[in-house]
């Protein structure tokens, strides 16, 4: 466990809901802006090496079980981000279900005055959709998912891949923007 993390339950502030077996590496970061650990919660046997942030305005990560969430991963929620089980989320990947800052300059600079000066804003539009990713998905390296998309079951997205718009199951899609590259085969679906 680290430090900040020690530190943030003992301080009683909410970090996450653990199941039985689920890991969180030493390097991984727990950002829960909102009142209640319940809002972040990870599956049995699954291991979280990147960072999971709910904001404070709303937001909610569900990982299954049996996942892997890779080194330096972010996944960063503002309504809500459902991970199905026996998902593979490499390193450096990007979930978003918002936009993150609003789009009007001056909606934005209030956004970073309020963080750089206090704390996440309780009350802000950012264009919200939900993300799912279901079971048995693969995201390879460095992909960016964006929000309002579902990766279908057993599909898998390419290293490097951005994703604006919904994956099948059971197809590889690659390139920015994700396109599709194939079906997998029988075989590859087992």
């Amino acid at each position: 466990m680290n430090l900040h993390r020690a530190l943030r339950r003992l301080l009683g502030r909410p970090t996450c809901v653990l199941a039985p077996a689920a890991r969180l590496h030493a390097k991984a970061r727990i950002l829960n802006a909102r009142n209640a650990s319940e809002h972040i919660y990870i599956g049995s046997h699954s291991i979280v090496k990147g960072e999971l942030f709910v904001f404070a305005h709303g937001g909610s990560i569900r990982i299954g079980e049996w996942c892997y969430v890779g080194e330096g991963s972010r996944i960063w929620s503002a309504e809500r981000i459902l991970i199905g089980n026996r998902v593979l989320i490499s390193h450096n990947v990007n979930v978003f279900d918002s936009l993150t800052h609003p789009l009007s300059p001056t909606a934005r600079h209030s956004q970073f005055r309020a963080i750089a000066t206090s704390a996440h804003p309780a009350a802000i539009e950012l264009g919200e959709r939900p993300v799912t990713i279901a079971d048995d998905a693969l995201v390879g390296a460095a992909a960016t998912i964006l929000r309002g998309t579902t990766i279908g079951r057993g599909a898998v997205v390419g290293a490097g891949s951005v994703v604006t718009e919904d994956v099948a199951p059971f197809t590889i899609v690659a390139g920015n923007p994700a396109r599709l590259v194939r079906a997998l085969t029988e075989a590859e679906r087992q």
